[in-house]
């Protein structure tokens, strides 16, 4: 009981810190926008989310200056997918991105028709830049009203081959910092008054390995990571095999690539700040999907094993929000919350119209600024997730994972005693009555955002 008491005097404490601040500082309806992605990311890996062997004291500081959302969530397990439902927050069956995308792949024409937060904000006056790693196909062009636009066009780390506003560029150096001076080359040309929405989007840590800089392997060569929790390869492994046989020294590689990512964030919050535009822009991190580094005896996203998976390591990510005077600092929301909610979020946040298509998502920017929702409208309960013939249910305890229609190999998690995930449910008669109400649950979210 006195934990409880503790944590509500202290959700109270941030509710009122934040009014205290709405109300000294007027509301700005036009806040710039900086999101910064990154793929293969999960939120156990960062130490705000309580990982101790990874180093990331900056997204970390980022972190403790806004609000972490403790419990969020990818719609799929895998990059591309995903990322189309953050951009437009509509499900895969609605954008039509069901796999990842090469950079020379084309771009699906049902995501051509789909308006993204860079359309949205565009159409409402803001400057939109793009440098990174797209993922949606169509790279080479710049697309969406993104009036500035880098796209990486290759794999590695390494000299990186880029679409420089539609002109094929070659960069010498580490491509994460070649993004960030790319961005804030972007930065450099914005003045305050005019609203701006840049997207940095960083490929780490995701493979291929090597090509950081050996500092940051240096940093983790005698790291034992004796509380990673990777277990031996599992028969269902279908991808990364060759890390699996020595999981240790994969992930310390992995864990170079996180903490070089981590060293990108100074320069971008320098520039912001150096630019007097800090005040007015709300920074979002987050990734597209996570990794499992050898849990459960795996090594990848949801494709990592056959059938493919929706553990938490591959869909719950990061989700951090640092808006000077408008977000509470030090500040942590349990809900339940989905890359499918940024859009109208961030809709929200600039006063702009969410699209009329039909959204599953909701605005979180109540949650992420300390206001309290309407006692009508309370916070939903669930949130749900596809990839191929995966459908994944989670609420508050339980998690569904729903192959084939329920023909194929089913799991059901009671998260609050098995939080790895281990111990499946799904046959056991003691769960039926759960596991019937989240399969009708999971059929009602398909068939009204089937389209």
């Amino acid at each position: 009981m006195r934990n409880v008491s503790a944590t509500r005097r202290q959700f109270l404490l941030q509710a009122s810190a934040a009014s205290a601040i709405l109300a000294q500082k007027p509301r700005n309806t036009r806040p710039n926008v900086l999101l910064i992605t990154s793929t293969d990311l999960s939120a156990w890996m960062l130490g705000i989310y309580g990982n101790q062997e990874f180093h990331t004291p900056n997204i970390d500081r980022l972190a403790r200056g806004g609000v972490r959302f403790t419990n969020a969530y990818a719609c799929a397990p895998a990059d591309s997918p995903s990322r189309a439902t953050l951009f437009t927050g509509r499900t895969p069956f609605q954008h039509g991105v069901q796999e990842s995308l090469s950079p020379q792949a084309a771009a699906p024409p049902s995501l051509g028709r789909e308006p993204l937060l860079s359309d949205l904000l565009a159409a409402q006056g803001y400057h939109c830049g793009f440098a990174g790693a797209w993922g949606l196909g169509g790279d080479q062009n710049p697309q969406h009203k993104f009036d500035s636009w880098c796209a990486t066009l290759g794999a590695g780390y390494r000299n990186p081959r880029l679409s420089v506003n539609g002109q094929t560029a070659e960069e010498s150096g580490y491509l994460p910092d070649v993004i960030t001076r790319k961005a804030n080359e972007f930065l450099d040309a914005q003045r305050p008054g005019q609203p701006f929405f840049l997207t940095v989007s960083y490929p780490n840590p995701a493979a291929p390995y090597d090509g950081h800089p050996q500092k940051y392997y240096d940093l983790y060569a005698g790291s034992k990571f004796d509380a990673a929790g990777w277990d031996r390869p599992s028969a269902a492994a279908a991808t990364g095999k060759e890390y699996l046989a020595n999981p240790v020294a994969s992930i310390r590689k992995c864990a170079a690539g996180v903490t070089a990512l981590d060293d990108q964030i100074p320069a971008l919050i320098a520039k912001l700040t150096g630019r007097g535009l800090r005040d007015d822009t709300l920074v979002i991190l987050t990734s597209t999907n996570g990794n499992l580094l050898g849990r459960h005896g795996l090594w990848g996203d949801g494709r990592a094993s056959e059938p493919v998976n929706m553990y938490d390591e591959v869909v719950k990510v990061p989700l951090i929000w640092n808006w000077p005077g408008r977000t509470p600092v030090e500040a942590m929301r349990p809900e339940l919350v989905s890359l499918y909610d940024v859009v109208p979020s961030v809709c929200e946040a600039a006063s702009v119209s969410a699209p009329a298509a039909n959204l599953c998502g909701r605005s979180m920017l109540p949650l992420a600024t300390g206001r309290p929702l309407p006692k009508k409208e309370p916070w939903r309960t669930s949130l749900y997730g596809m990839f191929r013939n995966t459908f994944m249910a989670r609420d508050t305890r339980y998690k569904l994972v729903y192959r084939d229609d329920g023909k194929g190999a089913c799991e059901l998690f009671d998260l609050r005693g098995d939080m790895r995930e281990k111990l499946n449910q799904y046959s056991n008669p003691q769960f039926v009555t759960v596991r019937d109400r989240l399969v009708a649950d999971l059929s009602n979210w398909r068939a009204k955002y089937a389209r």
